[in-house]
């Protein structure tokens, strides 16, 4: 006898997983997607804790729940989870989210590319699907919040950092200004002063969006090696989220708004190809399409580009008497 039945497809873009459930999940009766998102966090919480904690996930573990949409002209909506909560955007499961859509056959499959627009809590994301199977997507308008914000830390005083918003706001710097290497210092101490940086940022900063209150909020840390992966020399990312959660990708939104403050600092142009590398190696491509204005702020559009691989699917379930409905985390 079980209490609970969840059925999941198992992906990876870049090596960052998306476990997306395809079945079990309760409807949810919100109007909006953010309305969604809250009733899924209020009332569904105990689902996302089952999936994505011990001993069924792990620290690690990210995951998508497909939604029906709210604006007329996407062809599905999405909820993000991960080990804290539930993200406003995520570029390595839009591009798996894509790819799923057009094998699962959600939206009509063209003969060499298949668009498949996402409704994401920060807005709406068109993926264009390859025939390989290789996705592009297009961001929400990206800006650069600050530049060179001054930060105190408690373990390199006072430092300067650039906050952007790619869907999701992150604190951005080289790794260097805290006296680290991202090819040579070990990764949990690359991790514990992400962290750090986060923790001091977000208690120093105000952090807005100027349409969305519910999306003003910073989501993670990115350590760059100060490139701009141009030419053909990749820039390297170590992205720390959530509850110090490494991304295995470079990260979709982090490179997003690593574009939206390099147009900030004239060091892009529309066009210009840029490559970017993840801790584990995998890479994306990404170039500023457009530059907008958003509610009178400079902003731009980006174009990131990667695939996603299918690495299994799951049936989980929860017996009654499970020590762990919730999960654990280590």
């Amino acid at each position: 006898m079980t209490t609970l039945e969840i059925e999941t497809v198992e992906m990876h873009t870049g090596g960052q997983s998306t476990r997306i459930v395809v079945a079990g999940y309760p409807d949810l009766s919100g109007t909006t997607l953010l309305e969604k998102r809250l009733e899924a966090r209020a009332q569904h919480d105990h689902i996302r804790r089952l999936l994505m904690h011990e001993p069924r996930g792990h620290k690690q573990m990210y995951g998508a729940v497909v939604v029906p949409a709210d604006r007329p002209e996407a062809d599905l909506a999405v909820l993000f989870l991960h080990n804290q909560g539930y993200s406003t955007m995520c570029g390595h499961a839009v591009l798996a989210l894509g790819r799923y859509a057009v094998d699962r056959g959600l939206v009509a499959k063209g003969a060499e590319e298949t668009l498949v627009r996402i409704q994401c809590p920060c807005g709406l994301v068109p993926v264009t699907v390859e025939a390989d199977g290789s996705a592009r997507f297009s961001s929400v308008p990206s800006f650069a919040l600050a530049l060179n914000r001054k930060v105190e830390t408690e373990s390199w005083g006072r430092i300067g950092l650039d906050i952007g918003y790619g869907g999701a706001f992150y604190a951005i710097l080289p790794a260097k200004r805290l006296g680290l290497d991202l090819s040579a210092t070990p990764v949990a101490i690359l991790v514990a002063a992400a962290a750090a940086v986060s923790e001091a940022t977000a208690a120093q900063s105000e952090i807005r969006h100027p349409q969305e209150p519910d999306l003003g909020f910073l989501y993670g840390t990115i350590l760059t090696d100060g490139g701009l992966g141009l030419e053909g020399n990749s820039s390297r990312n170590l992205c720390v989220f959530a509850g110090d959660q490494v991304d295995r990708s470079p990260t979709g939104s982090g490179v997003t708004a690593r574009l939206a403050i390099m147009r900030a600092r004239s060091q892009t142009v529309a066009g210009q190809e840029h490559l970017f590398d993840s801790i584990a190696g995998s890479r994306f491509q990404a170039r500023v399409m457009q530059d907008l204005e958003l509610c009178g702020t400079p902003a731009v559009t980006v174009e990131v580009k990667g695939k996603a691989h299918y690495s299994g699917h799951a049936h989980f379930t929860l017996e009654p008497d499970d020590p762990f409905p919730d999960g654990f985390l280590l």
